[in-house]
């Protein structure tokens, strides 16, 4: 199964979308919330290529982006592939 890590924030709508969609895909992940620490922030920040917002989501350690962006892996049908080590996400 893949490593999955999604930063978060408690009450983010859309942290709770994307947390769903991994859950209904039986994805194992670690969640990072980043309330109230500016050392994950900036981590995250630095990770998701100077983006700022969450959820940003990594999926073997490269980041897939937010909540739109893994919605639309699913809707094009790679997310189970990424989740199960399948496929290789092309760069």
């Amino acid at each position: 199964m893949a490593q999955v890590e999604i930063y978060t924030r408690p009450g983010c709508p859309f942290c709770v979308r994307a947390k769903a969609l991994l859950d209904r895909k039986g994805a194992a992940y670690t969640e990072i919330d980043i309330t109230g620490d500016p050392d994950l922030r900036t981590q995250m920040i630095r990770r998701a290529d100077k983006r700022r917002t969450v959820p940003q989501i990594f999926i073997h350690g490269e980041g897939i982006g937010g909540c739109d962006e893994l919605y639309a892996l699913d809707s094009r049908g790679e997310l189970d592939d990424l989740l199960t080590g399948r496929h290789e996400r092309a760069v």
